[in-house]
């Protein structure tokens, strides 16, 4: 006796009515609850084609066919006090990389240059620490407006745990968003730090948004955590409304505490991008860290539910070369949204 098999249409009944009803649900304005969220983490792999269908729709609606290219510099790397077990800059990281203090004023300057030539709309100044000194806002205070003046780009500062007055000095001096993931679901994230709490990373994001300033803010995906701790954190920035979400793919570097660790296939990626499409669904979603190792070759397929990648390199890994990127989108029929400064 032969078993049955799934035919065309009990796959059109089975899936695709419930991710587009999905779909058409968020775009009149409903909220997905957070069960619906783990159901689309759940999907099965045959569905989710038709899940990024439905991701697409809502990314369309809202954006189009633009790509927003962002640019990483890392202004000060390494000698970071925090344990958070992820990061290769941590003080209980062995991983081999540059440690340096904050870059002077002409090699900051070069990173807003190449941002610019690079057709990036926004360029990402970050430092590796608990929070800026003094010293560090001030110079941020400095570069600033000669940065926009000289390349007209919007300027995002990830400095790590800030006061209600630094996030007031950085919007006076002309700071369009801070960066600060939460980078987890509050219930899991003493497992990945335990020298600040995820209530530290919620006080920061509210000291910024009061100051004034757009909000960056989004995670690192396949640290051991629960579809619910995605969830968690994905309706978080919903309720945050944060304006950018990168979604970021471990890269277990060696030397970390997280070092060898890999959980993730590349659909476990596409629905973690659909799920963030479809929870935050007018707000950027950027695929960020771990991408090329973690979606490989079906990359371009990210950015039907994303609309935003960094181009060039991260903090202390490589990224694929420029080129690789604008051929991506190219080959999409997609475009890079202009930056500030004309370049497209």
């Amino acid at each position: 006796m032969t078993s049955p098999s799934l035919s065309p249409v009990s796959l059109e009944t089975n899936s695709t009515s419930r991710w587009q009803t999905f779909a058409t649900r968020v775009l009149a304005g409903e909220e997905l609850s957070a069960d619906e969220a783990q159901e689309v983490l759940a999907a099965p792999d045959v569905e989710v084609l038709d899940l990024l269908h439905a991701a697409f729709r809502v990314r369309h609606h809202y954006f189009g066919r633009s790509v927003q290219l962002y640019f990483l510099m890392n202004a000060k790397s390494g000698l970071c006090p925090e344990d958070c077990s992820y990061c290769s800059q941590s003080k209980n990281s062995t991983a081999e990389i540059p440690k340096y203090n904050l870059l002077n004023r002409e090699e900051l300057l070069a990173g807003a240059k190449a941002a610019a030539e690079r057709q990036a709309k926004t360029y990402c100044m970050v430092i590796s620490a608990r929070g800026p000194s003094e010293r560090e806002i001030a110079a941020v205070e400095q570069l600033v407006p000669e940065i926009k003046q000289q390349y007209d780009l919007d300027i995002c500062a990830c400095l790590g745990l800030l006061t209600p007055e630094q996030a007031a000095r950085l919007k006076a001096c002309g700071v369009d968003r801070v960066n600060h993931n939460l980078n987890t679901g509050g219930e899991f994230y003493s497992e990945v730090c335990t020298t600040h709490t995820y209530q530290d990373r919620l006080d920061t994001l509210h000291a910024v948004r009061d100051a004034g300033m757009e909000l960056c803010s989004g995670g690192i995906i396949g640290m051991g955590e629960r579809p619910s701790d995605i969830v968690d954190m994905a309706l978080d920035l919903r309720e945050l409304k944060v304006e950018s979400i990168p979604v970021n793919f471990l890269n277990a570097i060696e030397g970390t505490t997280l070092e060898g660790r890999s959980d993730l296939t590349p659909n476990d990626c596409l629905r973690t991008l659909a799920m963030f499409r479809l929870t935050n669904p007018e707000r950027e979603i950027r695929i960020a860290g771990g991408r090329e190792l973690h979606l490989r070759s079906l990359q371009p397929m990210g950015l039907y539910a994303a609309n935003s990648i960094f181009v060039g390199d991260y903090l202390t890994t490589k990224g694929q070369l420029p080129e690789a990127d604008y051929a991506m989108i190219r080959d999409l029929g997609f475009e890079v949204v202009k930056s500030a400064s004309g370049n497209s």
